[in-house]
């Protein structure tokens, strides 16, 4: 169980970080500093805000609260990266501190208590807690992309009105054992 659910969230994550990258490629570096209004985000401080909540949730992931005393998430939201090369880099660190991780969890250290914020979690509580913080924000960024694209979008999903034919196709293809094989559809 161990090992399957640490492999299902390497996979979730692997796949928001996907919509994301996909996403961040079908704009403009002007794009990403465009916002809705004076109390929107826009995208470069989404990435700017996933960063820190990452590294200060990852970094010492087992040994360390995960509001780290050098993390200032208001700071976040107000010192936007002012390139898309500087975006780039904070998503590319962010998540490779995710990742890194991840991958020192194992069946000897499963049962760790993890802090965020002086609150106990279980590992498992720790790591969802995480997917649905990048889901959400993610989420925010497929949408701001999409409204600045517009007709020029490349879907990332489904597109509208095609939900019959790609059953169809799926269910041609017979079971596949219970593993999930499409970017978030």
């Amino acid at each position: 169980m161990i090992v399957d659910y640490l492999t299902t969230a390497q996979r979730d994550f692997e796949q928001y970080k996907h919509l994301g990258e996909k996403t961040l490629s079908q704009v403009e570096e002007h794009e990403l500093f465009w916002k809705f209004n004076e109390a929107s985000n826009s995208m470069a401080i989404i990435v700017n805000h996933l960063h820190g909540n990452m590294k200060s949730r990852w970094t010492d992931f087992l040994f360390s609260d995960g509001e780290k005393p050098w993390r200032n998430r208001d700071l976040e939201f107000e010192n936007e990266p002012k390139t898309k090369k500087e975006v780039i880099a904070k998503w590319d660190e962010g998540w490779k501190c995710v990742f890194d991780s991840l991958n020192l969890i194992h069946k000897d250290n499963f049962n760790t208590t993890i802090y965020i914020r002086n609150q106990k979690h279980s590992i498992i509580q720790a790591i969802n807690r995480q997917i649905a913080h990048y889901a959400y924000h993610i989420g925010q960024l497929v949408y701001i992309g999409r409204m600045i694209n517009g007709n020029n979008w490349e879907n990332l999903s489904i597109v509208k009105g095609n939900s019959k034919a790609f059953n169809q196709k799926k269910f041609l293809k017979g079971k596949h054992g219970g593993q999930f094989t499409d970017d978030l559809k």
